[in-house]
């Protein structure tokens, strides 16, 4: 019998169950194949992977072995806030190169899509059939009525256009719930689910996004909504398959493994409410806001709008 592995990690902070899962996957991971490998490229590592962070705000919360920097990290919540919504492709044009979706735009504005007679896909307004839902705002309305409702979750895939999607959603599915303490304090639960989940290229960068868009446009909402306070609880991240490609396993190996007998721990992360990280953060956001206004810019005119 072959089955894939099924691993487990827990982690009190981001950081620190990131690498478990890292090191976890390299040593568990069974090898694979996959759709993208270039001839000789080395068979990837693969694994179901569940993890658990106990807090998820807490410091140590950066790692260095993610290939970014902090201003990737900045630049990524942006997009998961919609402030790249525009660089998606007009699906009926198949000279259109842009991105097939983004998680923004199914997170805030799912449903926007119909699809025709013909077979072709076309956007569409609310007005037009009704599907149009802000599955954010739900979450939010859902628990403000219900706490601990089982209901509130958010849903990434699109059957029709999805299941022929040449680079279709990772993430899949955002399930929130709320406990309150003795003092009052709700604390969100939530669960991520990914399909595929690329955890050397893109699993932190990922996990860091989706916990500050929690945080963000979920938690804080609620508490200026209710005036009662709402921090982050556990996130329990699952992916289907969780895995690092064979072209990149060298230096997975040169930026942490080997790293491991060599160095501290304390040497392998950052704390991200340090004042220093904190202002590469928040002093990027004005060059990283014209950025993606020029790009989009550019898009308009090679994409006649």
């Amino acid at each position: 019998m072959k089955n894939i592995p099924v691993l487990h990690v827990e982690g009190d902070t981001l950081a620190i169950a990131y690498e478990k899962a890292l090191i976890k996957l390299y040593e568990e991971g069974t090898r694979f194949k996959t759709q993208y490998d270039k001839p000789g490229d080395p068979l990837s590592v693969d694994a179901t992977m569940n993890i658990t962070v106990n807090n998820p705000l807490a410091d140590p919360m950066i790692h260095k072995c993610f290939p970014g920097s902090i201003y990737d990290l900045r630049e990524y919540v942006y997009e998961l806030n919609g402030h790249k919504d525009n660089w998606t492709k007009n699906i009926n044009d198949p000279k259109d190169t842009r991105w097939e979706y983004l998680y923004s735009d199914r997170l805030f504005n799912y449903g926007h899509y119909k699809k025709l007679e013909n077979g072709k896909s076309i956007h569409c307004s609310v007005n037009s059939n009704g599907l149009y839902v802000n599955q954010i705002d739900e979450i939010i309305n859902k628990l403000i009525k219900q706490p601990y409702t089982r209901q509130a979750q958010a849903i990434l895939w699109i059957p029709f256009l999805d299941n022929d999607a040449y680079d279709a959603p990772c993430f899949q599915n955002l399930w929130c719930r709320m406990l309150e303490d003795d003092d009052g304090t709700y604390y969100l639960n939530y669960n991520i689910r990914f399909r595929s989940n690329d955890f050397y290229g893109a699993n932190f960068m990922n996990m860091f996004g989706l916990t500050m868009l929690v945080k963000e446009r979920i938690a804080d909402k609620i508490m200026s909504i209710t005036g009662r306070k709402v921090s982050l609880g556990r996130m329990n991240w699952q992916a289907d398959s969780a895995h690092v490609y064979g072209k990149d396993i060298q230096q997975l190996k040169e930026r942490l493994i080997d790293r491991i007998p060599l160095t501290s721990f304390e040497d392998r992360v950052y704390n991200f409410y340090n004042q220093e990280i904190q202002e590469m953060y928040h002093e990027c956001e004005s060059d990283l806001l014209k950025k993606i206004s020029d790009q989009e810019e550019k898009m308009k005119s090679e994409y006649n709008g």
